[in-house]
């Protein structure tokens, strides 16, 4: 029997590259913790997760690049939360906006694939555009994300130099070859890339409140998720600095700047969009 040829799966970088250059790069994460659902003044509850999520994808999904939920604010309700991420993820995939889902899995083996299996797969309810990954029990560890995200079209971002303080302590330790720890992940992201068109699909995170990293190479042919502007004291105006000739693979993430207008749906679109043109101005600068 002759088998019907599959349609070729765009990968994540090819559809990341088009959402930044038609909507700007920003990435709005969606936390719903439970002090920015009090400020809401919704409940810390699964109704008030639901109306949380939806407001913002509601809002803000015809004109965002990227979504980034993190998964632990679900997840801490158990599987009616879970059901709300489902359905929050199916919403803004829906309506053409790219997830991101920050959930930071890293194990090995039959377990990382089954975490591959839950975000990376098309067949999952939680299928998502692409997902974050920790490193950090070697990045050999992650072949089997990487592998699904490549037959899936979908993308993984590797944590390399992160925001927080205490991730220097292992990401900026030195190799025997004389390299950092994140220099070394950044160098493996680098090679997944090589020959990709326009971008390849394999990012890394790296913390934008971090300054000067003139002594990385940044260019991994890949994007760079970015956390720290607005609440975390990075601007926009900082993203050319810290990231140099890389800049225009920069995906900055903006989610309390943003997510602190709510619940005015007007309020959160205009918050946004100030994000928005504030960094497409630096980046294109």
């Amino acid at each position: 029997m002759t088998e019907t040829p599959q349609t070729p799966v765009t990968p994540f970088g090819t559809r990341l590259r088009a959402a930044m250059d038609a909507r700007g790069p920003l990435c709005v994460g969606i936390d719903p913790h439970a002090a920015l659902l009090a400020s809401w003044g919704l409940n810390d509850d699964i109704p008030g997760l639901e109306k949380f999520s939806r407001t913002v994808v509601e809002a803000l999904a015809d004109s965002v690049a990227v979504f980034k939920p993190q998964a632990a604010f679900f997840e801490r309700f158990g599987s009616k939360g879970i059901a709300v991420l489902e359905q929050t993820v199916a919403d803004a995939r829906a309506a053409g906006t790219l997830v991101v889902m920050d959930a930071k899995r890293g194990d090995i083996g039959s377990t990382m694939a089954a975490y591959a299996e839950t975000f990376l797969s098309p067949s999952s309810p939680l299928f998502s555009d692409a997902l974050t990954v920790s490193p950090y029990l070697g990045y050999g560890s992650l072949e089997p994300a990487v592998e699904l995200a490549r037959r899936s079209g979908a993308g993984l971002f590797v944590l390399a130099l992160t925001s927080n303080p205490e991730g220097a302590e292992v990401q900026r330790a030195v190799r025997e070859d004389g390299r950092t720890i994140g220099a070394t992940m950044l160098g493996h992201l680098a090679a997944e890339n090589a020959g990709a068109a326009p971008m390849g699909s394999f990012g890394a995170v790296v913390g934008a409140t971090l300054g000067d990293l003139s002594s990385f190479d940044l260019d991994i042919n890949g994007p760079l998720l970015a956390p720290g502007i607005g609440a975390q004291g990075a601007t926009a105006a900082d993203l050319p600095a810290v990231f140099g000739a890389a800049v225009r693979n920069v995906v900055p993430n903006v989610s309390r700047g943003v997510l602190k207008h709510g619940p005015d749906a007007a309020a959160l679109r205009a918050s946004a969009t100030r994000f928005a043109d504030e960094i497409r101005a630096a980046v294109s600068a």
